[in-house]
């Protein structure tokens, strides 16, 4: 009779603890579920206010580039004198100037963003430089016209970061 009592006591015991199990790993489920959609929403909200600004750092960076895009640059901004130094050093004074009103876009932007800008800026400086140091650049005009037909052989710096800009972009939407 004993043992008859223990079958029956398991008989009870045992659905009760599947039901149990069951249950318990269903509410988890359930909970863990509502905390993925809640973090998804928060998520999404924090995005719908977050992506205008981010479009307007990465706008503010395609400015930026066309405004020390050589092309535009040199022809915006005349010489002041006719000696290339003062030139090549105020083109490259208005560059850093640029930048560094527009430092603060680097934090809604991809570090690898944000390097190819900097590298383009660094690289437009470099072309300037490396034409002042030119045996037949004698004055401001001449430094112009050098670099301009430097451009014709290749791409601006600058062009090369705002494709990437483009592209980073078109993969917010």
């Amino acid at each position: 009779m004993d043992f008859n009592k223990i079958i029956e006591l398991a008989s009870y015991t045992l659905p009760a603890l599947v039901t149990g199990v069951v249950a318990y790993r269903f509410f988890e489920l359930h909970i863990k579920n509502n905390d993925r959609k809640r973090a998804f929403l928060l998520n999404k909200e924090y995005q719908k206010q977050s992506l205008p600004i981010r479009l307007q750092a990465y706008e503010r960076m395609t400015l930026f580039l066309e405004r020390i895009n050589l092309n535009k640059l040199l022809i915006r901004i005349s010489p002041i004198s006719q000696d290339k130094h003062d030139y090549e050093n105020f083109v490259i004074e208005q560059i850093e100037q640029e930048f560094e009103h527009n430092l603060t876009q680097q934090i809604y932007m991809s570090d690898e963003c944000w390097t190819i800008i900097t590298t383009a800026k660094n690289a437009t400086i470099q072309m300037i430089r490396k034409a002042a140091m030119r045996d037949k650049v004698e004055n401001a005009d001449k430094l112009r016209e050098v670099i301009l037909n430097d451009l014709l052989e290749k791409q601006s710096p600058s062009n090369a970061a705002l494709g990437y800009i483009k592209n980073e972009v078109a993969d917010l939407w």
